[in-house]
Formats: structure tokens, sequence, C-alpha cells
């Protein structure tokens, strides 16, 4: 099983899981992209799926589908959250957490995560078998989405649930904005080694035109400010700028939010 990233807007990833003969589709924005890819690859589409309602990850569908039909799959299925149906056109098979999706053409068993935040409806996909997870705008590469619907309760619950996956889980998250994360990240918790050293790894990546995605789940447990929100040098980090009152998990990862929301 591969996966291509293909690029799509300003820094989008539209993902591309395929086996060299079929293919499923991550929140296809775009569709343009995603139909020369296929045929670029010579693969047959088997099913869409989405994450959340953003037209960014679902404008491309209603197209997708009826450009990419084929003798196997005359109807592509669209795979997307139930709670967000109504905001979303296409959908096909509306999906709950905890729910599986079976995509036999490509062998493929992937397990729902209901992860609001972001937007209240917000789903993941895991795989267990390949260890990957398509978690759209919920956790990024060093950093986590904007709470547009949901509260800081809930995305530090949504990101729990992702960061309790086995630390090889591949993260493919759906915005190329590590640099600007990590330089965040370095701002609140400048102690982390770890940290330190990702950033120049990630660096000599960009400088070289690759993605710095697909991260793991076990880097992000080290570097990732919004998955240690309880780390003592990040409470200090807060504090000393004002932004932090009370001591627990939840006030500091809302005020790591806050923070990031207007950091440059």
């Amino acid at each position: 099983m591969d996966v291509l990233a293909v690029p799509a807007f300003d820094d989008n990833y539209l993902w591309i899981i395929h086996d060299g003969r079929y293919a499923a589709v991550v929140d296809p924005g775009d569709a343009t992209p995603v139909l020369a890819a296929l045929q670029a690859e010579g693969l047959t589409l088997a099913a869409i799926l989405l994450t959340h309602h953003h037209a960014d990850h679902v404008g491309g569908v209603v197209e997708l589908a009826r450009q990419a039909v084929s003798d196997d799959f005359p109807v592509v299925p669209v795979y997307g959250p139930a709670r967000e149906q109504s905001r979303i056109k296409g959908i096909t098979v509306p999906l709950h957490g905890n729910e599986q999706v079976n995509i036999a053409a490509l062998g493929l068993q992937l397990e729902v995560i209901e992860v609001p935040g972001h937007t209240l409806g917000h789903i993941a996909y895991y795989t267990a078998q390949q260890q990957m997870l398509f978690c759209g705008d919920t956790l990024f590469a060093g950093g986590c989405g904007r709470l547009f619907e949901g509260s800081p309760q809930q995305m530090l619950d949504s990101l729990g649930k992702l960061a309790d996956l086995p630390a090889t889980t591949q993260v493919y998250c759906a915005h190329e904005y590590t640099l600007s994360n990590l330089k965040f990240a370095a701002e609140v918790e400048p102690g982390n080694a770890e940290l330190a050293a990702r950033i120049v790894r990630e660096r000599a990546r960009r400088e070289q035109g690759l993605p710095t995605v697909p991260s793991t789940i076990g880097l992000e447990r080290e570097t990732n400010p919004f998955l240690r929100a309880s780390s003592p040098e990040i409470q200090h980090s807060l504090q000393k700028a004002g932004r932090l009152a009370q001591l627990d998990e939840v006030s500091s990862f809302a005020a790591l939010r806050e923070w990031k929301n207007t950091y440059r």
C-alpha cells in the first residue's frame, strides 16, 4: 500500500492511498490535480474519504465522483462525517465514530475516530494494519487545527485519542504548516532538544522541496506543544507571557491555541 501526496491550493495535501491499481482519495478539495494524478499513475478510483466540511477538503468531491467513474466503480462511494452530511454535497455513506470502512478493492479497513474541535463533526481515519492516520485538520505536524466550532476541552480530548495510537503510526495531515508550527513550538518549549533537532531536519526537507509529512505519533508526542500542554516548561512560558492563570491542562491548551492564532 502506498500513499501519494497531491499538492493543492497554497499548502494543502490531498492524499491518494493506492496499491498500484485501485485508489482511495482523502479530502479532495480540488478534483483537477487528483484526476491528473490518477491518470498519471494508472489508478482506478474506488472510494472518496472526507474528514470535515471545509471547502478546501470537499470542494472537488462532486466533480471527482462524476469524472472518475469506471467499469469497476460506476458509482464511487463517498464516505464522510454523518454530523456534517447536510454541509457536504455528495456523501453516500455517512459515518459515526467507531464504525469501520472496508474498501475491498484495496484490502483496506479503516477505523473511524470522532475528533470534534476544528469542526464539530470532524472525523479521522485510522488503519491499524498499515499504521496510517488521516486526520484532516485536527492534528498537524507540530500543531493542531484552529477551534472554529469546538471547545478547548473537545479538541484536547480529540488530540488525546490520536496521541494514544501506536507511536509508529504515520500521520497524514492535510496542510504543510510544519515550519510555522515548529517555530511556535520552540517559542513555548525552547529546552526541548528533540524539537530543536526536528526543526533542523524539517528545514532541510523544505529547502529540497520535499514535504514534511507524514510525521509519526511518536514524534508528535515528543515535539508537538498541543500534545504537551501540561509540560512544566510550556506552562512556564505561558505564565511568563501573561497568558495562563490556572495550571491545568485544559487552560494551558486553550492558552496555547489562543497564542498560536496570532503568532507570527
